[in-house]
C-alpha cells in the first residue's frame, strides 16, 4: 500500500527539528567487488561494505535552539540522527532509523532576493544504520 509522507520525525542529536524539514533521503548501497576468475565466461561478483548517506533539506531558523543553532555546533563531529517516517512510535509500519552522521558540511543560507531561506545537508553515515520496529 503506498503512503503519502506527512508528518516524518527527524531528531539531531537531542533536538527535534521536524518542523522545519522539508524533504529527507535516507540511502545505503554496498560496494561491488569483482572476483571474476580465469576462465569464467561471465562477471562474479559479491557485496562489499555499505556506504551510507542521510540528506536533509530545511526551512533555516536562525532563533535559539533552531536549525542553525543546532547544527552549527557539530561541524566536524559525529551525531547520532533518528528518523521515522510517519510520527514518533516505532511500529511495523513507521519504522524507526537510528545512526551516527558525520557532520562534514553546512552551508547556513543558500537563497536569493525574495526566496524562502533554506539550507540542504548531505553526510556520510558513520557505521551502520540500525533499523527498530517497535
Amino acid at each position: 500500500m503506498a503512503q503519502v509522507i506527512t508528518n516524518a520525525t527527524v531528531t539531531i542529536g537531542s533536538v527535534d527539528l521536524s518542523s522545519s524539514i522539508r524533504k529527507v533521503t535516507l540511502s545505503t548501497s554496498r560496494a561491488e567487488l569483482d572476483t571474476t576468475t580465469f576462465g569464467s565466461t561471465a562477471k562474479r561478483r559479491v557485496a562489499g561494505l555499505a556506504d551510507n548517506k542521510v540528506s536533509l533539506d530545511f526551512n533555516q531558523d536562525f532563533s535559539a535552539s533552531s536549525v542553525e543553532a543546532s547544527i552549527y555546533s557539530l561541524i566536524g563531529t559525529t551525531t547520532t540522527v533518528v528518523i521515522k517516517p510517519n510520527g514518533t512510535t516505532a511500529s511495523a509500519t513507521n519504522p524507526s532509523y537510528t545512526f551516527t552522521a558525520l557532520v562534514t558540511e553546512w552551508t547556513p543560507l543558500d537563497a536569493q532576493v525574495g526566496d524562502l531561506a533554506s539550507a540542504t545537508i548531505s553526510w556520510p553515515i558513520d557505521g551502520a544504520i540500525t533499523k527498530a520496529t517497535s
